[in-house]
């Protein structure tokens, strides 16, 4: 099982994993062995995740996930399969925890009386300023 939150956790089952070969730097040894991890995780079907998750996810994931619901990350920024899987574990983490916090609601706020009328007295005064500079009579 792997934890999201302390509400959400996730079946291995539910991850497929799919290896390919890295791009990049590395030598031979990238066009031998494949190290970069795709991974799928259907979100659109999962029962780990509750309707307001899937939604909120739907928003953050945008071309991470397909339009059948199916997130997809794909890792290889290290240049071990182990560790470009664990990276793409964190990353699908991260994803979901993001998902599942609730946003804050804004509040309507309105500046002060003192705030306005500083800024109305500033334009006042270079609006004054500014009629100063006219032609000079002679």
């Amino acid at each position: 099982m792997l934890r999201i939150t302390d509400d959400i956790l996730i079946d291995e089952n539910e991850l497929q994993w799919d290896f390919v070969r890295a791009s990049g730097p590395g030598g031979q040894h990238v066009n031998k062995v494949s190290t970069a991890v795709v991974l799928r995780f259907d979100a659109g079907a999962s029962p780990s995740i509750d309707t307001r998750t899937k939604n909120r996810l739907r928003q953050i994931a945008g071309r991470k996930l397909t339009g059948d619901g199916q997130l997809v990350i794909r890792a290889s920024r290290f240049r071990s399969q182990a560790q470009n899987r664990q990276d793409a574990i964190e990353r699908l983490r991260h994803l979901i925890q993001r998902a599942a916090a609730r946003p804050k609601p804004r509040r309507k706020t309105r500046p002060s009386r003192a705030s306005v009328e500083r800024r109305l007295a500033t334009k006042q005064h270079r609006g004054k300023i500014k009629r100063l500079r006219g032609k000079v009579r002679s």
